[in-house]
């Protein structure tokens, strides 16, 4: 398992890599006002719609299915369901489509009201968002072809599939001077990569045997088994998109340059969270399904708590450098061009917020596993929908005081809510069984994140004085030179305390 989630978590950091890329050209050519806030806007809605109906819903519903049906009825029964579902999910979606194009004005107001007092940053909106709307069309027969690769083993081709979207974006915005400005071809740079993707997916899919075809969809047993499932899932997805629409909502009512500020941290503590949870996750749910299908409780157990100590241990340096040093990050990485120091410390400000709550986000695709590997999707959407509850709650009582740092502040408070319930339901109900070493390590890990991140805070700014006089980019260089100080900590405090714990054996 080890293996797969390198191989998932490698693409995947490949993937960041390039969407900093893209994010450092976003702020350079976009920076954090007016066509920002319009493009953020336009990028927010279809991937909330994608979150719902795609990689939300559909793979939490989808691949315990179709391993199933795979495991037991052979190949053949498989691709059939397979063939039903893209079939029926393509309708759906070019229904949804159909409707939201000549309603988008109403839709933009109904989640972005404030852009309705700045006449020309509301049509913007909704001539984006038009454009990058199709993009959900494609990207959710994507998800749906990934899941196909994944039950067989097959990680690559749906991991790399976002690293296109994002050269897409780039190149998009190297000929922007061919459209009336910057944020149309980021737009339709992002249209373009739906298509993309979705070509790169069915050939990596046909190659591996495991394409999906259109068909009659009919609502056999199989398919109602899925959408059975596929209704709680859909609810617990549109929770969590619940919370990112108030903030859409929300952050339309405060002053010019919200959107950026939320944007630009997101793309940040979202690093983590692609390289490590959805690598984890990834391979984690379809590993557990097969297990348990097959019956083998106990193996399903063991990879569970060797995914929770493997997340545990590489997302505690993210959230220790994003709590030290979140503005001098945000500098380094995006200061330059439009995007200035006032931009920076607003989104540091929400980049620390965030990080209140990232060990929490990454570990929820680990409990979620316990509940959705047995077919049971009912329990993560309740516990969904009571954390997405108090997440929002909170963004009403902190955003006028706190502005976007405040609504990241109660993201972080709800996911917390969100894994310590399903770990606590999993364990009464006999579904996780932690080992009793995963305790121990997490200490100690906790411990190492600790020292990492007060060195970082101690040395940053020695090492800005000490980098003033480059002659190109000090504040990366500073950052980097802290980056490695930490990270030597980190390992050095986490390797002798696992090995003496013995709890190192968690992680091979």
């Amino acid at each position: 398992m080890f293996k797969k989630i390198l191989s998932v978590g490698g693409f995947t950091l490949l993937s960041r890599v390039t969407g900093f890329l893209r994010d450092i050209v976003l702020a350079a050519v976009l920076g954090a006002g007016a066509l920002m806030d319009a493009f953020s806007v336009a990028l927010r809605l279809p991937n909330h719609f994608r979150a719902i109906f795609g990689e939300g819903a559909t793979n939490q519903a989808y691949i315990p299915v179709y391993a199933r049906i795979r495991e037991q009825a052979g190949q053949a029964a498989a691709t059939l369901f397979s063939n039903r579902v893209f079939s029926l999910n393509l309708i759906v979606q070019i229904i949804l489509l159909a409707i939201a194009l000549p309603f988008m004005p109403e839709i933009v107001r109904l989640l972005a009201p404030g852009f309705a007092n700045d006449p020309l940053r509301f049509d913007l909106a909704v001539t984006l968002t038009r454009i990058t709307f199709p993009y959900l069309l494609f990207i959710t027969l994507v998800t749906l072809l990934s899941a196909n690769l994944n039950a067989v083993d097959r990680y690559a081709a749906a991991a790399a599939a976002p690293i296109l979207m994002n050269l897409c974006l780039v190149a998009a915005l190297a000929v922007a001077f061919l459209f009336p400005n910057a944020a149309y071809a980021a737009a339709w740079g992002m249209a373009a990569a739906g298509v993309i993707e979705w070509l790169l997916l069915a050939f990596a899919a046909r190659r591996a045997g495991v394409a999906a075809a259109l068909t009659r969809p009919r609502l056999d047993a199989d398919v109602k088994s899925f959408l059975k499932a596929f209704g709680p899932a859909v609810i617990g997805s549109a929770g969590v998109q619940i919370a990112l629409f108030a903030d859409t909502i929300i952050a339309s009512l405060l002053p010019a340059g919200a959107y950026a500020a939320l944007y630009y941290a997101e793309r940040l503590y979202q690093l983590p969270i692609g390289v490590i949870a959805i690598g984890v996750g990834t391979v984690l749910l379809p590993t557990m399904s097969r297990l348990i299908a097959a019956g083998n409780e106990a193996a399903s157990d063991r990879a569970q708590n060797r995914a929770i100590a493997l997340t545990v241990v590489a997302a505690a340096p993210f959230a220790a450098a994003f709590l030290a040093i979140p503005e001098l990050i945000v500098s380094a990485l995006f200061e330059r061009g439009r995007f200035d120091a006032a931009a920076s410390q607003a989104a540091g400000a929400v980049l620390l917020a965030y990080a209140v709550g990232l060990p929490a986000i990454v570990l929820i695709r680990t409990q979620v596993s316990t509940f959705q590997a047995r077919g049971d999707t009912t329990t993560p959407m309740f516990v969904s929908l009571a954390a997405i509850g108090a997440n929002v709650a909170l963004k009403l009582l902190l955003w006028r005081d706190f502005g976007a740092a405040g609504l990241a502040l109660a993201t972080a408070a709800g996911a917390w809510i969100n894994v310590a319930t399903l770990f606590l339901l999993g364990i009464r109900r006999g579904w996780a069984k932690p080992d009793p070493r995963l305790g121990v390590l997490i200490a100690i890990t906790v411990a190492a994140a600790l020292v990492a991140g007060i060195a970082a805070r101690l040395a940053a700014p020695s090492m800005l004085a000490a980098t003033a006089g480059l002659p190109h980019e000090p504040r990366l260089v500073a950052v980097a030179a802290v980056s490695v100080l930490a990270a030597l900590l980190y390992a050095a405090v986490l390797g002798i305390g696992s090995k003496v714990s013995g709890t190192v054996r968690l992680l091979r």
